[in-house]
């Protein structure tokens, strides 16, 4: 997906959330670019192959099995997304974080909520 794609899609997700503010679109932004790249590393990995070990020639000459750099790179670009969305509350944690009661089961009280009544 380009980046003005996953920018719509980041946006939309965060209004359904509810945590959208205009003051997110530089996080949005940012996050946009990095899953376009991620996009981008996990179609070149697919295109070389897949494969999750590759053989490096290193400058001595000798062959050594490494981690393909494609996965690797994708990987690290999940790492720092998974950071934005959060950030922007749309992870679980994430939305707790920004909105308490937007992930409140109805019904379902605390134990804290519960001495609380009990009390008065």
């Amino acid at each position: 997906m380009t980046q003005m794609g996953w920018k719509k899609r980041i946006k939309k997700c965060c209004i359904e959330a509810g945590t959208y503010s205009s003051i997110f679109d530089s996080v949005i932004d940012t996050l946009a670019a990095i899953m376009a790249h991620r996009d981008d590393a996990a179609e070149t990995y697919v295109k070389t192959g897949a494969a999750p070990i590759v053989k490096h020639t290193n400058k001595g000459g000798n062959a050594n099995l490494v981690k393909n750099p494609a996965l690797v790179l994708v990987c690290d670009l999940n790492a720092q997304a998974l950071t934005y969305w959060r950030e922007l509350g749309l992870t679980p944690a994430g939305l707790k974080k920004l909105n308490e009661q937007a992930i409140k089961i109805e019904g379902k009280k605390s134990a804290l909520e519960s001495a609380l009544d009990a009390l008065s």
